[in-house]
């Protein structure tokens, strides 16, 4: 998927000029962790977060404790810096310039990545600069969910001989257990697992596979488990 296929268009939005009051009631009104920051032509030139607000002189919490040789090191201007951060009423001085963003083209794995990576909450979606949309983990939600349904929905095929074919494809989609390796019957939607496995996390994978797969009612486990280091064999717990 792309991102544009899962992001949201109609973004709040602040400006650099606006005040801090009115950025914070957007947040919380909308139940929003940040808002992009947008300059008059609509480009993306920052972004406001609750991170950004964590140490504001109104909660007391401005004091970081730095340590004088630290205080020295950095010089006055650090102390000035910070003076504004936890003191200006106004978005530009306080919103974090370096904004990692997307384009609305980009695979929704690689808006994933940077999530992970910079340990953001949401992305911007960015069209030769200007702000076209914002992907947040609600909207990542939104698509399983959505996924979800759509399979819900599937009709089930009652044929067994069908299913077991699909449980089989699933399997080796996996590529963490050979598919020949498993015995897959099926009665009346009810699939049956037997066969040897080399590692009891993949008990809960085939189980998985099984379950998901349309039409199918039930899973009977009858796997056993060969432990590599003594040769013995476990039975299904």
């Amino acid at each position: 998927m792309r991102a544009a296929d899962v992001m949201t268009k109609a973004v709040m939005t602040a400006t650099p000029d606006m005040t801090l009051m009115e950025a914070i009631r957007q947040m919380l009104d909308y139940r929003i962790s940040g808002l992009p920051v947008v300059n008059e032509a609509g480009d993306l030139i920052g972004i406001l977060t609750e991170g950004d607000l964590l140490h504001r002189a109104e909660a007391g919490t401005e004091d970081r404790h730095q340590s004088r040789f630290a205080a020295f090191l950095l010089g006055p201007g650090h102390d000035a810096a910070d003076y504004v951060h936890t003191h200006s009423r106004v978005v530009g001085d306080l919103m974090t310039r370096k904004v990692f963003s997307a384009g609305p083209d980009d695979a929704l794995d690689h808006v994933v990545g940077i999530m992970e990576a910079r340990h953001v909450r949401r992305v911007p979606i960015v069209d030769h600069k200007r702000l076209v949309g914002v992907i947040s983990r609600a909207d990542l939600l939104r698509v399983v969910m959505r996924r979800l349904a759509e399979e819900r929905a599937l009709p089930a095929n009652g044929d067994d001989t069908a299913i077991a074919a699909r449980v089989r494809e699933e399997i080796r989609r996996g590529h963490w257990l050979a598919a020949d390796n498993i015995s897959i019957t099926v009665h009346d939607g009810a699939v049956t697992l037997d066969g040897t496995i080399f590692d009891e996390r993949m008990r809960a994978a085939l189980r998985v596979a099984a379950e998901n797969t349309p039409g199918v009612r039930k899973v009977h486990d009858k796997l056993v488990t060969l432990d590599s280091m003594t040769a013995l064999y476990y039975p299904v717990p």
